[in-house]
């Protein structure tokens, strides 16, 4: 099938191997414009289609993602808020990228997963100058390694709870360095470009109000001492954040907000949530990370930490600070190897180690922590379980197995059953639940299952 798409468009476009070595030629474009054009060769790079003309530079591919999601939930407390299964899909991406004469580079991304086009990546980005990427638009600020690490290639299927303090997607411009051993990243960023709802508030609360967006300014630096090995690499990096108040805050200006889900998205509540913290004057946000791999070893652990300072004209009481960690591993079983980016910090595809595949064995314990001084939202830990089966460049099947320990706090502002009173009677007051023997908080475990294409 691959050959006969390749010869239709070879045939079609005139694109032959000794096409790409021809001299440009002149043609008209669209709009009656004389301009300079060149013939692509078009190629399958491991399912992935590309059209390229390497004499110039030029190469333009697709990038298409859907994840198909099931799980399946038991053992919660049978006087708690009963947790459906279901099915979803977790994602449903399209992207098209572009390079352009060795220097530019272009990405428009994204998602169809709500029913509605959403935009995930808008780049521009030069790469003209060694070592260095200067970058626009909307993209995820380098912050997190867990989180800036492909959705492709996450060890589990979602990411651990505490990844939620770290910065996503936002507008803005960002400067990266990364050679040998060094990476370092510095960038300024505005509004998050979620969704109509989130553009609509910034947009009234600018015209009605006269609000700033609200920036923030966020820095990375990674020591990575294996950059001389084939088969290994390691990471020990940090990231801070000064941010600023953003005007796309659905819970109003000037507040803080922290919440997570426990690690899927099929159970929608969010028993971990803060709720609004009000007067907020500014946020920091830091983390520490190490990661790495040896061959079919990966492994990956962080500290991550996010406070609310607060103007104390408007709400008098001091920083309020959730955090969390976590530490997971993976070993592929049958002779693969992990990757990593150098360029981009943050870690790559696999390669498999037999010609029908290979299998990862995962393992991850992670904890958070959202009651703050005076907030209490809940906290967590989780312990995951995870098969990954890779049978080609394109499909991933992950298997996962959680247990979760939410504490009595973890109530979802008040929604959700976490124990029972003295009198027997569930309760969703954190205060009147009667603890005995650790008891309180809602435990569950959960199946969940994948399936992945990318093409």
């Amino acid at each position: 099938m691959k050959r006969i798409i390749l010869t239709i468009l070879s045939a079609g476009l005139g694109l032959t191997a000794a096409a790409q070595n021809s001299e440009s030629f002149t043609d008209t474009n669209e709009y009656g414009q004389s301009v300079v054009a060149h013939r692509l060769t078009p190629e399958v790079q491991d399912g992935i289609l590309v059209l390229k003309n390497d004499n110039v530079g030029y190469r333009f591919w697709f990038d298409v993602r859907v994840q198909a999601d099931g799980a399946v939930f038991f053992g919660n407390d049978k006087d708690y808020d009963p947790i459906g299964n279901g099915m979803n899909i977790r994602r449903a991406r399209f992207a098209v990228k572009g390079r352009f004469d060795d220097k530019w580079y272009g990405e428009l991304d994204t998602d169809f997963t709500s029913g509605t086009l959403e935009l995930k990546d808008a780049i521009i980005a030069y790469t003209g100058l060694p070592y260095t990427e200067f970058r626009v638009g909307n993209f995820k600020e380098n912050f997190s390694i867990q989180r800036n690490t492909s959705s492709r290639y996450l060890t589990f299927m979602e990411r651990p709870m505490v990844t939620s303090l770290a910065p996503s997607r936002h507008l803005g411009v960002n400067a990266t360095f990364a050679k040998d051993w060094l990476y370092a990243s510095a960038g300024v960023f505005g509004p998050e470009l979620k969704g109509a709802e989130e553009m609509e508030t910034m947009e009234d609360y600018n015209k009605d109000f006269g609000y700033n967006e609200g920036l923030s300014y966020t820095g990375k630096l990674a020591y990575r001492p294996l950059y001389k090995l084939k088969d290994a690499a390691l990471h020990i990096g940090a990231a801070f954040s000064y941010r600023e108040p953003k005007l796309t805050s659905t819970d109003g200006y000037r507040v803080a907000r922290y919440s997570s889900r426990n690690s899927t998205s099929i159970n929608r509540k969010k028993y971990l949530d803060t709720d609004v913290i009000k007067g907020v004057d500014h946020e920091i946000a830091y983390t520490f990370e190490l990661a790495g791999y040896w061959k079919a070893l990966r492994y990956e652990g962080a500290y991550i930490a996010r406070s609310a300072i607060l103007d104390r004209s408007v709400n008098d009481k001091g920083p309020q600070t959730a955090d969390g960690w976590y530490v997971q591993a993976s070993w592929l079983l049958f002779g693969g190897e992990h990757s990593y980016d150098p360029d981009r910090g943050k870690f790559n595809r696999i390669t498999r180690g037999r010609g029908w595949g290979d299998i990862e064995y995962c393992l991850r314990y992670e904890s958070c922590d959202f009651n703050t001084a005076d907030y209490f939202g809940g906290s967590a830990d989780a312990f995951t379980l995870g098969l990954n089966y890779y049978p080609s460049s394109n499909v991933k099947i992950m298997l996962n197995y959680q247990f979760t320990n939410n504490d009595r706090y973890a109530n979802g502002k008040g929604k959700y059953y976490v124990g029972h009173d003295a009198s027997g009677k569930p309760t969703k007051d954190y205060k009147k639940v009667v603890e005995e023997a650790g008891q309180g908080g809602v435990d569950y475990n959960m199946v969940a299952l994948r399936f992945q294409i990318s093409f």
